[in-house]
């Protein structure tokens, strides 16, 4: 699940480019640049993260990452300001970072040696997944409803005639 919420919130904003743009009053081209936060915040905290960690167990971190996840992500679907949202992309994908560099050892770790392969295999079955259904189901979800629930009118689809 944590591979999934990692690749899904990193990605989603990419199908959501003209919704986060009207939203926000910004271009689609700025609004883009969520994704970029969000992988820059990945890259430049996986390994600090995890060297800073190290003595902690692993299940209250990986926690931490995943309530780090729901903090950031509230944020930026409640934000209305872009420099807010860059910043609470920007700490999700530390979040990210940090829980990647623990899938794989946390999966191995759970198992007897002679299942581990299977583990790690199913612990990244998240990113297929996401990539797949989450960020389709996602985006169609968002364009449905709007961003922030603004579009809803307890209906799903165009074709609703109220029977």
């Amino acid at each position: 699940m944590t591979g999934f919420i990692c690749i899904a919130t990193e990605t989603l904003p990419a199908g959501l480019l003209p919704q986060i743009s009207s939203s926000m009053d910004i271009s689609s081209a700025l609004a883009g640049q969520t994704v970029t936060a969000y992988a820059i915040g990945s890259l430049i905290a996986a390994i600090p993260l995890s060297i800073a960690t190290q003595a902690w167990r692993r299940r209250t971190v990986l926690l931490l990452t995943i309530a780090g996840f729901l903090v950031f992500n509230s944020i930026t679907a409640l934000s209305h300001n872009i420099m807010l949202t860059m910043t609470a992309r920007f700490l999700a994908g530390m979040s990210a970072g940090l829980a990647w560099s623990l899938l794989a050892g946390y999966a191995r770790r759970m198992v007897a040696p002679e299942q581990q392969g299977r583990a790690m295999a199913i612990a990244m079955v998240g990113t297929p997944v996401a990539l797949s259904l989450g960020v389709p189901f996602g985006t169609w979800l968002g364009a449905a409803v709007g961003l922030r629930g603004d579009n809803y009118d307890g209906r799903l689809s165009g074709d609703y005639d109220g029977r």
